[in-house]
C-alpha cells in the first residue's frame, strides 16, 4: 500500500512538472489527404522559402514576431547558401520578372550572374528601391511547375488573369469562399479608399485598372487540427519571406479583419495607439482559387515559352518532372568549403620488360 500511496502522492506534482510538447510547425506537417500534387507542389516551394528566412511571421493580432535577416542583407540565410540579398536577386531573374524592370537603375546589375558583375551595391539598391513580392509568388510558381501562370513584378496583371478565367486560377471573393492550400489572397494598397472585393470587380469590369499596387500570399494550410486559422506565406514582408495568421469562422471562411481607416487626419499606429498596429489590417479584395491540378515543367526565365516539340524537353528546363533530376541552378550557388588535400601514394613500380630472344615475330 506505501508504494500506491506514494505514487498517489507524486502525482499531483508530476502533472504540474509535465514536459510542455512543442507545437508542431505547419511547413513541417506533411500536406492533408486529398491534396492536389499541383497545390503540394506550391506549398512545400513558399515553405522551402519560409525555413531558409528563419521563419519570421505575422501572429494573429497583426503583430510582428521572429523577424531575422532582410531583403539587402549580407547576412546568409538557414542554409548558408548564399548572402540573402542574392537569393532576392535570383527571385527577380529567375522568375522571368526582372527584364520588364531594365529600365530601373540598378536592374541590369543584377542580371549579370554573381561574380561576374562590376560592383553590388547598383543592385543591392535595386532590390531595396523596388517591391519584390510579386517577382517571388512568379518564381514560387514557376519553381512548383504553375503552368499559365501571369508572371509579373506586378500583381494585378495575374489578378486580372484570374479575373478574366484565363490560367491556373480564378478569382473570388475573400468574404465568401473558402481558402485552400495552393490558393493566393490578396489585397490592395495605396490607394485613398478600400474597395474590396465587390469595388475590385467593379473597376476590372469598367477596364480603369492600371497598373495598381497590391500584395499578394499564397495558402499555406487552412484550419490545422481544427486551430481556426489561415496560414499564409509571401514575399517582401517586413522585407522578408514571412508567414501570416488570419482568423478563419466555423465554416472554413475568413475573418477579416477591418480595412485601415482612409482619412488622412488619422494618425494610424502610434505608440498611444496600440489598437490601430496590426499589419493584418488590409483591403482584402480577392481570393485566388486554385483550378489547375498537375505541374508541369517551368521554362527558361529569359525567354517566351517553347513551341512544343517532338521529342522529350530537356530536363534542364522540366525541374517539375520527376524522370531525371534537374541540374542546380547557377544562380543558387552553395558555398562548400575546400575538401582537404590527402597526400597520395607513390604509384606502383612497373617491372621492367622482359627481353625477347630470337628475332621478332612478323
Amino acid at each position: 500500500m506505501r508504494p500506491l500511496l506514494l505514487l498517489a502522492c507524486l502525482s499531483p506534482l508530476a502533472l504540474l512538472f509535465a514536459p510542455v510538447a512543442a507545437a508542431a510547425e505547419v511547413c513541417d506537417i506533411p500536406p492533408r489527404y486529398g491534396l492536389s500534387p499541383l497545390a503540394a507542389s506550391i506549398v512545400r516551394t513558399a515553405c522551402n522559402e519560409h525555413r531558409l528566412w528563419y521563419r519570421p511571421f505575422i501572429d494573429g493580432d497583426g503583430r510582428a514576431a521572429n523577424l531575422g535577416v532582410s531583403e539587402a542583407e549580407r547576412e546568409y540565410l538557414a542554409d548558408d547558401g548564399m548572402p540573402a540579398w542574392q537569393r532576392v536577386a535570383g527571385y527577380w531573374r529567375d522568375s522571368g520578372t526582372l527584364g520588364p524592370m531594365g529600365s530601373q537603375p540598378g536592374a541590369t546589375s543584377c542580371m549579370e550572374p554573381f561574380g561576374t558583375r562590376y560592383t553590388d551595391s547598383d543592385c543591392r539598391a535595386f532590390l531595396i528601391d523596388n517591391p519584390w513580392s510579386a517577382a517571388f509568388i512568379s518564381w514560387v510558381m514557376s519553381r512548383a511547375g504553375v503552368p499559365g501562370f501571369t508572371r509579373s513584378p506586378r500583381h494585378i496583371d495575374y489578378i486580372r488573369a484570374a479575373y478574366q478565367n484565363t490560367g491556373p486560377y480564378r478569382m473570388t471573393d475573400p468574404a465568401q469562399e473558402k481558402p485552400a492550400p495552393g490558393d493566393l489572397l490578396c489585397y490592395l494598397r495605396g490607394r485613398s479608399e478600400s474597395l474590396s472585393y465587390a469595388g475590385l470587380v467593379q473597376q476590372l469590369n469598367s477596364g480603369t485598372v492600371a497598373n495598381w499596387k497590391s500584395h499578394c500570399e499564397v495558402v499555406i494550410a487552412a484550419n490545422m487540427g481544427g486551430d481556426h486559422t489561415l496560414y499564409l506565406i509571401g514575399g517582401n514582408v517586413m522585407n522578408t519571406v514571412a508567414m501570416r495568421k488570419l482568423s478563419l469562422d466555423r465554416s472554413g471562411r475568413i475573418q477579416l479583419p477591418p480595412a485601415p481607416s482612409n482619412d488622412p487626419y488619422d494618425m494610424g499606429c502610434t505608440p498611444g495607439r496600440e489598437d490601430e498596429c496590426n499589419f493584418n489590417r488590409q483591403d482584402w479584395a480577392a481570393l485566388l482559387k486554385l483550378v489547375a491540378t498537375a505541374p508541369m515543367g517551368s521554362t527558361s526565365s529569359y525567354a517566351p515559352p517553347p513551341a512544343p516539340a517532338s521529342g522529350p524537353p530537356p530536363a534542364s528546363a522540366q525541374p517539375g518532372v520527376p524522370a531525371t533530376p534537374p541540374p542546380p541552378k547557377p544562380t543558387f550557388p552553395r558555398v562548400v568549403p575546400p575538401r582537404p588535400t590527402q597526400p597520395q601514394s607513390p604509384p606502383p613500380q612497373q617491372q621492367p620488360p622482359r627481353k625477347q630472344e630470337g628475332p621478332p615475330r612478323r
